[in-house]
């Protein structure tokens, strides 16, 4: 974890940094968003958690882990044609979902419920970043219009 908190202010220094803390902040708060659907249905539960008394999600996942990879993703895309950007996604949903099928079969971090697969978190995490990616793309090409 210290990593990541280590790794955020590396990776936004890089420029452009306004895309990058749009990229952070997008992810982040859509991730809260998700997650939040997700727990308050009980498809998803987070038995340990972080400031389990305040959220009832990966407060910690959500807010540093994820949207951290998420730039990185878009860093490294950044000149990327959106077919080669889409496959090189795979190189974070992948180590990502073994990491977390692993935390659910072996920890108590996270729990699955209603027929939740690891399938499934890999469809959310690869549409959800690829969208940001995207998104990011399509404001680029908007902000060299002007």
């Amino acid at each position: 974890m210290i990593n990541i908190m280590i790794l955020i202010p590396v990776v936004i220094r890089k420029p452009p940094r306004k895309d990058w803390i749009i990229v952070y902040l997008y992810n982040a708060i859509t991730n809260i968003m998700v997650d939040c659907l997700l727990t308050k249905h009980n498809v998803i539960k987070y038995p340990v958690r972080f400031l389990a008394n305040l959220f009832r999600t990966q407060i910690l996942f959500d807010l540093l882990v994820y949207p951290t990879l998420t730039v990185v993703y878009n860093q490294v895309t950044y000149k990327d044609k959106p077919l080669d950007s889409f496959f090189k996604l795979f190189y974070f949903t992948i180590p990502m979902i073994i990491v977390e099928t692993w935390a659910e079969r072996k920890t108590k971090l996270i729990r699955w419920n209603r027929g939740w697969e690891w399938y499934h978190t890999f469809i959310g995490f690869t549409l959800k970043s690829f969208h940001t990616r995207l998104l990011m793309g399509l404001l680029r090409k908007m902000d060299e219009r002007k």
